[in-house]
């Protein structure tokens, strides 16, 4: 069994509820899990190991940007590019469709990731708030998710 950290950005909580959903999937699944509402920078590249994983749940926020709740951790990120070759990493990103920036905080932090070496377990999981049923598509995919770790 594993241990996932579950990194989350939401400015309105719709990111959260889906992060604690997942949560609670892996942990009936057999697996442990940390929630990380303001994901800590120095915390998170201190416990690195070769057993790591991260869910992203990652809303985009305004044009795009990371929510606030992940903008300091985002913006370490891009600054200091530490090697991230221990890591196992998956993201969900949020949004909706119906701005030009969909999902962009998630597609950023999916190629920020990979540029800095991780190993991306599955591809990206998009969900579109104005169409999807976030629960249903996310619990699909993450079916997906724990076979590939």
């Amino acid at each position: 069994m594993h241990h996932i950290d579950i990194l989350v950005a939401t400015t309105s909580g719709n990111t959260e509820y889906l992060a604690d959903q997942l949560a609670e999937l892996l942990q009936h699944a057999g697996h442990t899990t940390t929630l990380h509402y303001e994901p800590d920078y120095s915390e998170l590249l201190e416990s690195l190991t070769d057993q790591s994983i991260w869910l992203c749940c990652i809303a985009s926020h305004g044009a795009g940007d990371y929510a606030d709740s992940m903008l300091d951790f985002a913006e370490q990120l891009h600054a200091e590019k530490p090697s991230l070759e221990q890591l196992k990493y998956a993201v969900i990103a949020v949004g909706d469709s119906c701005y030009d920036t969909f999902c962009a905080a998630g597609r950023d932090a999916d190629a920020m990731f990979a540029i800095l070496g991780a190993k991306r377990l599955i591809s990206r999981l998009e969900i579109d708030m104005s169409q999807d049923d976030p629960d249903e598509k996310s619990s699909t995919w993450l079916k997906f998710f724990i076979q590939a770790m």
